[in-house]
């Protein structure tokens, strides 16, 4: 079958009627029309980070069930878990290392029923590109890139069986217009756009929604290698003059995960106090 001429739709329902064919409907569609699962799970991804730990506390008060994924900074996903011990929710916390195979395997391993899916994960590099090592490049690419989408490749029949989920990427104001001395991490947060509003288009009509949030300068430890100086002059770039908060790109995504949001899909959300528009 030649599928060049087919539309994003159509390839949609070929893919849907490939999966009920071999998942059985029963299992692929476990609800009756109408009915609806009261109980919602969320994957985040870098959840002991600072956007990432604002976004967790969020959607825990919003009744959200948590799989909170970390790399190595278990006391920061403890310290959510105190925080949000009175909401009666369930919390999955997950260490991995998505640098790795191994390490998404390991995510996929401990996630069951899911809903949404927030990738917050990320590290920052600062110097000429011309001297940034393959191996740095590397890490950069599978952690912003290669494993979320090895994990969306995996989720999305789960994603699928729901009448509606979410995938949504923390980009970056530099994967918009890119920045020097920030090269390659304006590449992979580029490339979290482009996937954003490819894959957008292929699923929307099985139910998934998939956006981006663009933060600019937020107050978080990427920016701690930062002077005083360096903030303040950062600042005065800034339309609004100062730093995002955590909470403000924890509440961007909490908006995109709302039903207020039902009509948003294949957008990139820009929160940088009018420094790039």
């Amino acid at each position: 079958m030649n599928l060049s001429r087919k539309t994003d739709s159509q390839y949609v329902r070929l893919f849907l009627k490939n999966e009920v064919q071999k998942l059985g409907p029963t299992e692929f569609f476990p609800f009756s029309k109408g009915e609806k699962k009261m109980k919602k799970y969320v994957l985040i991804t870098g959840a002991s980070g600072g956007i990432g730990k604002e976004t967790a506390i969020y959607l825990a008060k919003k009744g959200w069930n948590l799989y909170l994924h970390y790399h190595q900074n278990k006391k920061e996903i403890e310290d959510i878990m105190h925080t949000v011990e009175s909401y009666p929710i369930e919390i999955i916390p997950i260490q991995a290392d998505l640098s790795s195979p191994h390490g998404v395997e390991k995510v996929l391993n401990n996630i069951f029923h899911i809903d949404a899916v927030c990738f917050i994960s990320g590290i920052a590099h600062y110097g000429l590109f011309v001297d940034t090592i393959p191996a740095l490049m590397e890490d950069m690419w599978n952690i912003h890139v290669h494993a979320p989408m090895l994990l969306t490749r995996k989720l999305l029949p789960k994603l699928m069986k729901n009448e509606a989920s979410h995938i949504i990427f923390v980009s970056s104001i530099w994967g918009q217009t890119g920045a020097s001395c920030e090269v390659v991490y304006s590449t992979v947060k580029g490339a979290q756009i482009a996937f954003v509003k490819a894959l957008s288009k292929e699923v929307a009509r099985s139910g998934v929604k998939v956006n981006a949030v663009a933060p600019g300068a937020v107050k978080t430890n990427m920016l701690a290698n930062f002077s005083d100086m360096e903030l303040q002059e950062l600042e005065t770039d800034i339309p609004l003059g100062r730093l995002a908060d955590p909470k403000e790109i924890a509440g961007t995504i909490a908006f995109l995960l709302s039903d207020e949001a039902s009509y948003i899909t294949g957008h990139v959300l820009a929160v940088n106090g009018g420094w790039y528009t």
